[in-house]
């Protein structure tokens, strides 16, 4: 049996927002589940994306680069036929206390299998300001980035 992989994070405030939280990635049987739990958001939904690069030093994120897109695909909702990015979730809704969880499984990514495609190793978590429209190129206009998590082991 091969043993299942977990991947901890801890999502630092950015911009000035205050929002915080933790965000658990586990594989099992070739499939990850990315659970993030965060507070201190604005009521109302939010987008949340992998970024390229797994460095949350910037005030405003900004270090972390683009959303993760290693196909070179157009950005999208997950599993469009019209092309989405490997980072691109989605949305999740915060409550009026500003507490938002979300729960995500998918077989294309990996943890730290150095298939450049599948790997998210390296990357970061984001969670923007607002939501995203799924159209917007490249960044679906969900806004600032409220909160940063490097995805390294």
């Amino acid at each position: 049996s091969v043993e299942a992989k977990k991947v901890k994070l801890k999502l630092e405030p950015k911009s000035n927002s205050g929002v915080s939280g933790n965000v658990v990635f586990s594989e099992e049987n070739g499939t990850i589940t990315m659970t993030a739990i965060m507070s201190g958001l604005t009521p109302g939904p939010h987008a949340i994306h992998l970024h390229e690069k797994a460095d949350c030093s910037a005030d405003d994120a900004t270090s972390t680069g683009g959303h993760w897109n290693p196909t070179s695909e157009p950005h999208g909702k997950w599993g469009s036929p019209e092309g989405y990015h490997k980072g691109d979730i989605g949305n999740f809704e915060a409550d009026e206390n500003g507490n938002g969880t979300i729960t995500f499984s998918t077989d294309e990514w990996c943890i730290g299998c150095g298939d450049p495609n599948k790997d998210i190793l390296g990357k970061a978590v984001i969670v923007h300001e607002g939501s995203d429209d799924f159209v917007t190129q490249p960044t679906g206009a969900a806004g600032g980035r409220v909160t940063c998590g490097a995805v390294i082991e």
